[in-house]
């Protein structure tokens, strides 16, 4: 709010000459990371400064902890989509200047961790020169627009919506000219960044952009694939014979919670209006303009879009809208969500083409003994040159496929130690994580490398009760901060501290619900013990077709 004191945060932004800062002077120097207030201002370049914190238990002569600080890259896929050169590019760019695997992310991104500053410039300009970017991966604006993957063609539905997608990512990226001369002078790349006109750089955002990160979404009613209720704002495409009338606008969705501050919570979005094709741009304009001259700038925990409507309501917030866009909303078309395909396995295009969809176990793209995925990847890539897309659930879809690559395809995964979906349970193949340990630095404890584990004990008891067939989401994250979307799931564990963690319980598929706390502080090995008797009960006490989070929901929630 304009008469709010201003956060840290703010004054760095403020002050940066839109995002300048001194991050060229840093480049250049020899010194192994970022100074404080610049680690602020990478963020909207795509960056986050982290260190390994396994390597903090390793003692070094003094008998001192040594800190390895390096950067997290996140190259920004509106979509989810790419290139198979674009895949292959990346792929050889972190083992060349980073840590040897990526990492895809429930935001459709490509994420690469244990970049060396002094290797983060030349990285930045390969991912460029690729025809990526990471401008507005990270920081207070928008972040990156999802959208359903699928390359479903047997009507204009799914290309409609991922062309406003990427309508979307190019209205709002930020205008400053301070991308191209940190990281691109001299590039060809540098041509494809459009700049303001006149004496406003940055006509959306403003000299400090947005009070905290801002996520846009588009979906199917009938196949919230992205998850558009978790997001800041969310569009549901409402169709009718191959056509799109319009989308349903959702608003105020957003996970983050500040451990111990109870005015943090969870947040699924709320319908806003219904609004034809034509108008989503300036609607969008409207409301981020809202949070940005609205949104709460004093306290960064309390700065998502989330809590100005919980502030407000949501007439007053509607109506704040109305006038910045310039007349009346209608209320929202009564569609709803309805459906959840996760697009993995064997599809037909209906182009005469193909598309599969590869399950990647919270999203890491490695090789290992006895497990070759990137390996794999690699010579999918290079003997098909498929188009690729991301998916909201950490995995690839190789599509434009001709019809006889099915059995080329399943040897090469089959002699790389892969499995194939039919080799997967239901459970791992609806279970995620965020990364928590050992990089991010607002890990309290495991996420990633724990749920593979997790998920065989779970499989286990699962096949004794015969429920091994039921599909359910199972999302892990190494702290309140939701990055996974545990709180909109049928099963969400989040850590509380360390080895122990929060169970949530129903939620569903569908991602329009939140989840409620079932046990709080529970140790990791303690946590299927506790889920079992709750599927005990769920096998002898379900409705004819209930799902695992519909029946918690229905029994457990109090």
């Amino acid at each position: 709010m304009a008469d709010e004191p201003l956060n840290s945060v703010e004054i760095i932004k403020a002050a940066s000459n839109y995002l300048r800062g001194t991050i060229a002077e840093e480049l250049d120097n020899d010194k192994e990371a970022f100074e404080k207030a610049t680690t602020q201002l990478i963020k909207h370049h795509g960056m986050y400064q982290q260190d390994d914190r396994d390597a903090r238990n390793v003692k070094v002569p003094g008998g001192k902890s040594q800190r390895t600080n390096s950067v997290m890259v996140r190259v920004k896929l509106p979509g989810g989509k790419l290139e198979g050169r674009q895949l292959l590019g990346m792929l050889d760019l972190c083992e060349e200047l980073a840590g040897e695997n990526i990492r895809l992310t429930n935001r459709q991104d490509i994420q690469v961790h244990f970049v060396r500053k002094r290797h983060v410039r030349q990285f930045v300009r390969r991912v460029n020169e690729l025809g990526l970017t990471t401008l507005g991966a990270c920081g207070d604006v928008e972040r990156n627009v999802l959208c359903c993957p699928a390359p479903l063609r047997h009507d204009p539905i799914h290309d409609q919506m991922q062309q406003l997608a990427d309508a979307l990512t190019r209205h709002l990226l930020p205008r400053t000219p301070a991308y191209k001369e940190i990281w691109l002078q001299g590039s060809p790349a540098a041509e494809r960044y459009p700049v303001s006109e006149g004496d406003e750089v940055e006509p959306l955002y403003g000299k400090n952009y947005l009070p905290r990160k801002f996520k846009t979404a588009v979906a199917l009613a009938t196949d919230n694939c992205i998850d558009a209720y978790a997001n800041d704002l969310g569009f549901l495409a409402i169709a009718e014979n191959g056509q799109i009338l319009g989308y349903n606008v959702v608003v105020g969705g957003g996970f983050g919670v500040t451990l111990g501050k109870k005015d943090t919570f969870p947040a699924v979005a709320q319908k806003l209006t219904f609004v034809k094709p034509d108008d989503v741009l300036d609607l969008t304009t409207a409301i981020i303009k809202v949070q940005r001259d609205y949104g709460f700038r004093a306290d960064r925990r309390r700065a998502r879009m989330k809590y100005l409507l919980a502030d407000w309501g949501l007439p007053r917030f509607k109506t704040q809208v109305e006038e910045y866009f310039g007349r009346k909303l209608p209320d929202p078309h009564p569609a709803d969500v309805s459906g959840f395909d996760d697009h993995l396995g064997w599809h037909d295009q209906g182009d005469g083409r193909w598309f599969y969809g590869l399950n990647v176990e919270n999203g890491r793209v490695l090789d290992r003994e006895g497990f070759r995925l990137k390996a794999a990847i690699r010579e999918i890539c290079a003997r098909f040159d498929p188009k690729v897309r991301v998916t909201a659930h950490q995995s690839l879809l190789f599509i434009d496929l001709a019809s006889d690559a099915q059995s080329g395809i399943e040897e090469i995964l089959h002699r790389h130690g892969v499995k194939t979906l039919e080799q997967i349970s239901t459970v791992r193949r609806w279970s995620m994580a965020c990364v928590a340990l050992p990089t991010c630095p607002l890990a309290v404890t495991e996420s990633e490398r724990v749920l593979p584990g997790l998920i065989d004990q779970l499989e286990q008891e699962l096949e004794r009760l015969g429920l091994s067939k039921e599909a359910f989401t199972t999302r892990m994250t190494g702290c309140p901060n939701g990055c996974a979307r545990p709180y909109n799931a049928d099963i969400g564990l989040s850590g509380r501290t360390k080895d122990k963690y929060t169970i949530y319980l129903g939620g569903r598929r569908l991602g329009d619900r939140l989840a409620f706390v079932y046990k709080d502080i529970v140790p990791l090995a303690e946590i299927v013990p506790t889920l079992v008797p709750v599927f005990t009960r769920f096998k002898a006490e379900r409705q004819n077709g209930e799902t695992f989070g519909d029946f918690c929901n229905r029994v457990l929630r109090v």
